[in-house]
């Protein structure tokens, strides 16, 4: 159903201009504070069309956010900042202006800081008015985000201002935010990436949490991050991230939630983060064609409950999810056992689907069997190129310093049928992960065709 264009949704949800929103550098920054950093930034900001908001500062990331939605500018949010997706967007998207933490430098491009020279404390002193109602049209165009795909070439996916505000209040309901209250937020994954945009970004916005401004990722950057709260604590992560946490045994304050979300996520792994982190565990899964589609509690249940709003049906092309804030129908690239309208299983993304010889099996079934054997610390099959003969085989790359390829191979015959071995198997230092935990295909192809060391 399209929302109609007078209807308005706020910016922000806190309680009142001098409740803490955000813990930057060290120091509190109140609501007060974070919407005069927004008007000042939109006086600074040019006329144009869209903004390039590549701040990993994630307070000027969601000041960059709220100007560009005062101004009536589009924040274009790239999967990386790589100069050759740089130059890609500079060419869709002519005159673009491209937000920056201070110091930060991208040459040829025009560039603004989104905190204000000087700091927040300048604006405090210039006592600017507040402004409890700001507010943005539904259908208002509030974001490109981008999927670099199989492919590596940035794909749109535009977000109106109230399908973002929808799908993270469905998903905070689903969630019991409310329940939490005013607590503090810690996030490892980019905010530039859908998963981060609304379960870091917009969920502190929309539900009154305290954000906290950087992007930890060693466990005790992460630990000193959630230290920063005296109080409640939430955790969103990825299973990578999280397995890396749970290894290192590093202490951590105590916590009232995790989110977890862009790759499957065993069961053992969540029921393990439960015991050791003494706090419940929720998957979020979506995608950023629809964004925040379902969630569940991994260590209790395979089954999905869609966010409110959200509902599902299959016909002979898939899965399709419809919702009473999306654009029409989405096919969905997974295999769903739908149980209802709302409720279902995953079976893993369709590409995942592998048939070699008539026999049937799944990347992400054989991944986990890999990532189980003792002595693997991360792994992956992968479907490489037809060779000249036709033949189809798996590959895999593996992180297992103390293995080599017999006594891993035999390990997986015991796991696995034989017919779904890799061929080729490669031993690597580490697996070319994004910022998100996920494994671009062509930098598995790559790493594939680097000749294997002795």
């Amino acid at each position: 159903m399209t929302m109609l264009s007078t209807t308005r949704l706020p910016l922000i949800r806190h309680g009142s201009p001098d409740d803490l929103f955000a813990w930057h550098d060290g120091r509190p920054v109140t609501v007060r504070g974070y919407l005069a950093a927004v008007r000042d930034l939109a006086r600074r900001l040019p006329d144009g069309g869209f903004v390039l908001n590549l701040c990993g500062d994630r307070l000027g990331f969601v000041v960059g956010l709220g100007a560009a939605l005062l101004r009536r500018q589009v924040s274009l949010l790239p999967p990386n900042d790589t100069p050759a997706t740089l130059r890609q967007l500079e060419e869709s998207y002519p005159g673009l202006v491209c937000l920056t933490d201070a110091g930060a430098d991208y040459p040829g491009m025009t560039r603004i800081e989104a905190l204000p020279p000087g700091g927040l404390d300048r604006l405090s002193a210039a006592a600017l008015p507040f402004d409890d109602d700001l507010a943005f049209p539904a259908d208002q165009v509030a974001a490109i985000a981008f999927t670099s795909g199989s492919t590596g070439r940035p794909m749109p996916q535009v977000k109106s201002w109230g399908t973002l505000v929808r799908s993270v209040h469905g998903a905070g309901t689903a969630l019991g935010i409310a329940g939490l209250g005013s607590a503090g937020l810690v996030g490892t994954v980019p905010h530039q990436h859908m998963y981060g945009l609304e379960s870091v970004a917009l969920l502190a916005l929309q539900h009154g949490l305290v954000l906290h401004a950087g992007r930890p990722l060693f466990p005790a950057d992460i630990a000193a991050c959630l230290g920063a709260f005296p109080d409640r604590r939430i955790l969103v992560t990825t299973p990578v991230h999280l397995q890396a946490l749970l290894g290192d045994g590093t202490a951590l304050p105590p916590l009232d939630l995790i989110l977890c979300a862009t790759a499957p996520l065993a069961p053992q792994l969540a029921i393990d983060a439960e015991a050791k982190l003494g706090a419940p565990l929720h998957e979020i899964y979506g995608c950023s064609e629809t964004g925040q589609v379902a969630v569940r509690r991994t260590s209790a249940t395979a089954e999905w409950l869609c966010i409110d709003g959200i509902r599902l049906r299959q016909d002979e092309q898939g899965s399709w999810a419809s919702g009473d804030f999306l654009d029409g129908e989405t096919l969905l690239a997974d295999v769903i056992e739908l149980k209802s309208d709302t409720r279902f299983i995953l079976h893993g993304r369709s590409a995942d689907q592998v048939n070699i010889a008539g026999k049937r099996s799944s990347l992400a079934f054989l991944n986990h069997h890999l990532n189980s054997v003792e002595g693997v610390k991360d792994g992956v099959f992968f479907m490489p190129n037809e060779g000249e003969s036709g033949t189809t085989r798996l590959a895999a790359l593996v992180v297992a310093p103390g293995l080599n390829a017999e006594t891993l191979l035999a390990s997986l015959r015991e796991r696995i049928d034989p017919i779904f071995l890799p061929r080729p198997l490669r031993f690597v230092d580490a697996l070319p992960r994004n910022p998100t935990g996920k494994l671009p295909r062509e930098a598995l192809l790559r790493m594939l065709d680097i000749p294997q060391r002795d």
